[in-house]
C-alpha cells in the first residue's frame, strides 16, 4: 500500500491536465489526499463528472472540461483554481496522445502535427500561461509528463519519443528560465503503466517484448507515478529543479 503523506500539501491550490481517469485521475486523488485543492480537467466534462464522483467527497476537489489545445479552455482552468481557491500554486500537465504505432519514418504528417501540437506546443502554451498566476504568490511548482521513451524509444513509437524528448528539454528550458521566480519544473518519465492509454501496447504481439525490458518484469500503476509527483510539488523538492524523474521499472533511461 502507498504511503500518504498527511496534509503535505495543506493550503496548496493544484490543476492537473489530463486527469478525469488513468494517471491523471490517481495524481490529482493523491494531491488532494495530501491536503491541496484541486482541480481537475478533462476533454468531456462527461468524463468529469465521473471522476468527480469517483472522489471522497471529503476531498476539495473541483472539475471542468478543458481541451489542452484550445486557448479559452486552458485559461478557463487557470481562472477557476484563482476564483475558487485564491490562486494557483502547482501545475501538473498529464494530457497527451499518440495516435498512431508506427517507426519515426513510417509517421504521416497529420499523426506527427497532432502529437507535437498536444504533446509539446500545447505544454508550452499552458505552462507560458500559467506563469503570472504563480508569480502572484511567489512560488509554484510545475511537473510535466514525459515519458521513458523520451530517454529509450519504443521502435514502434518513434514520432510519440522525439515529442517526449522534447518535453524534457523544455523541462529543462524551463526551469532554466523560472528559477528567479521560485517556480521549480521538473518531469516524470513514467515507463508503460497500466492505464487505458497503453492498451495498444500492452495488448499488442510484442507486449512480452516489453515486459522483457523491464526488470521488474510488470506494468506499472498509475499510483506508482502519482507518489513521485505528490513529491515534486511538496517543500520537499524545494531545491530541485530542471530534473526527470524516470517511473519506469528499472529501464534504462540515460547514462
Amino acid at each position: 500500500m502507498l504511503r500518504i503523506v498527511p496534509n503535505r500539501l495543506l493550503g496548496k491550490v493544484a490543476v492537473v491536465i489530463g486527469s478525469s481517469a488513468g494517471i491523471g485521475f490517481a495524481i490529482a486523488e493523491r494531491l488532494a489526499k495530501e491536503g491541496a485543492r484541486v482541480i481537475i480537467s478533462g476533454r468531456k466534462q462527461e468524463g468529469v463528472n465521473k471522476a468527480l464522483k469517483a472522489l471522497d467527497p471529503a476531498l476539495k476537489v473541483l472539475g471542468t472540461a478543458c481541451h489542452l489545445a484550445r486557448y479559452n479552455q486552458r485559461i478557463r482552468v487557470l481562472e477557476m483554481a484563482k476564483y475558487a481557491f485564491g490562486g494557483l500554486d502547482i501545475l501538473v500537465i498529464n494530457a497527451g496522445v499518440s495516435p498512431v504505432l508506427h517507426d519515426v519514418l513510417d509517421t504521416t504528417q497529420r499523426a506527427w502535427n497532432k502529437m507535437f501540437d498536444i504533446n509539446v506546443k500545447s505544454y508550452f502554451q499552458l505552462a507560458k500561461e500559467t506563469v503570472p498566476y504563480m508569480q502572484e504568490r511567489g512560488q509554484g511548482k510545475i511537473v510535466i509528463n514525459a515519458d521513458i521513451n523520451g530517454y529509450h524509444p519504443h521502435i514502434n513509437l518513434g514520432a510519440y519519443a522525439v515529442s517526449k524528448g522534447a518535453i524534457i528539454a523544455l523541462t529543462k528550458a524551463t526551469a532554466l528560465q523560472l528559477a528567479k521566480d521560485n517556480i521549480t519544473v521538473n518531469a516524470v518519465a513514467p515507463g508503460i503503466i497500466s492505464t487505458k492509454f497503453s492498451e495498444g501496447v500492452r495488448n499488442s504481439e510484442r507486449a512480452d517484448d516489453f515486459l522483457k525490458q523491464i526488470p521488474q518484469n510488470r506494468f506499472g500503476t498509475s499510483e506508482e507515478v502519482a507518489g513521485p509527483v505528490a513529491f515534486l510539488v511538496s517543500d520537499d523538492a524545494n531545491y530541485i529543479t530542471g530534473e526527470t524523474i524516470c517511473v519506469a521499472g528499472g529501464v534504462v533511461s540515460r547514462l
